[in-house]
């Protein structure tokens, strides 16, 4: 399983979702840690998920003294493969509840329009006149509900956007006054807003349902490797894969 996420679904159809049946997070990764940091590391073998290559990859969260949340990540793989790491988080900033009331901008003046299955057709689209457009804060649900073709395909948000600089997006609750900045050196990030979220229980037994978590989840743009245009995710042997997204907490 050379190519996906650190969280992982299942295959969807014909769609190879997030590392396949088997994904990196249904594995026991080796840990080490430090005074303000956990590594996690593993080994996937050639041809686990069907990609090629013997590939090493390690995840390493950070805390720091400014409330910053530092993610990197590493891969080196034998022979040439894809790999595509990201994090699937979910965020409400207050710990409950709908996130539809909560602010969000994101650095970002175009998005990749989906097909069928959620898969990217390619093209490119402009955020500017579309519920897409949160290039100013906004909340979350402003425009959920309007009547656009990607918004019905996705049930909600669930796009990537093509991102303008390092800061990938910036969310606030004016309830409980909790900010959230994103950063990151990827090229990408998907908004998605637990649109298919089944009910479950989070911290504190909190019952979890659609609409009340967001996900900011920077990576290389999906299906990359069927469009040739998209940032490459092939990561070829001996050349190692070195990046970083950073989530800061502060209070308003």
């Amino acid at each position: 399983m050379a190519a996906g996420s650190i969280s992982s679904f299942p295959t969807t159809g014909k769609n190879h979702l997030h590392g396949g049946k088997k994904g990196f997070d249904k594995y026991v990764w080796h840990a080490d840690t430090g005074e303000d940091f956990v590594r996690f590391s593993r080994h996937s073998p050639h041809g686990e998920e069907g990609y090629p290559g013997n590939l090493r990859v390690s995840v390493t969260y950070t805390l720091t003294d400014d409330d910053e949340l530092h993610i990197a990540y590493e891969a080196l793989s034998d022979t040439d493969t894809v790999v595509s790491l990201t994090n699937h988080s979910y965020f409400n900033l207050n710990g409950g509840g709908s996130v539809l009331d909560q602010q969000l901008m994101i650095n970002a003046q175009s998005f990749l329009e989906l097909g069928p299955g959620l898969i990217p057709t390619g093209r490119a689209l402009s955020v500017e006149g579309t519920p897409f457009d949160f290039r100013t804060m906004k909340p979350i649900g402003r425009d959920i509900e309007a009547e656009d073709v990607q918004l019905r395909l996705g049930g909600g948000y669930d796009h990537n956007f093509i991102l303008s600089g390092p800061l990938a997006a910036q969310a606030y609750s004016q309830s409980s006054g909790i900010c959230l900045q994103c950063f990151t050196d990827l090229p990408g990030m998907q908004l998605y807003t637990a649109n298919f979220l089944g009910e479950f229980s989070g911290k504190g037994g909190r019952k979890m349902g659609p609409r009340q978590a967001f996900c900011l989840e920077t990576q290389l743009f999906p299906d990359a490797m069927n469009h040739y245009a998209f940032p490459s995710a092939l990561l070829h042997a001996g050349e190692k894969l070195s990046r970083e997204t950073v989530y800061k907490l502060s209070l308003k």
